[in-house]
């Protein structure tokens, strides 16, 4: 099981290993649009965790570019243990 911390509303959530962050989001309350890796609105700041996330996708580096703490949280997977996001 994995755990995904929401940093803005201090809410945790126990997920299985390779769980869409979307998806989860989703359940959580906060909408995103496409889930195609191409409107931006799923774009989340990862606080900490982020090598516990699948690698990044050629979506993700086409429309991020190469950036430290930011992901598309549509293209991610959650992989284990914990991660903290910021949206």
């Amino acid at each position: 099981m994995a755990i995904l911390i929401f940093k803005n509303t201090g809410e945790n959530i126990e997920l299985p290993n390779g769980s869409s962050l979307t998806q989860s989001c989703e359940e959580a309350g906060v909408p995103f649009a496409c889930t195609e890796g191409i409107c931006g609105t799923c774009v989340i700041e990862v606080l900490d965790g982020m090598e516990n996330l699948s690698a990044m996708t050629e979506e993700e580096k086409d429309f991020l570019g190469v950036q430290d703490r930011e992901r598309l949280a549509c293209q991610c997977k959650i992989n284990c243990k914990s991660v903290t996001i910021s949206f």
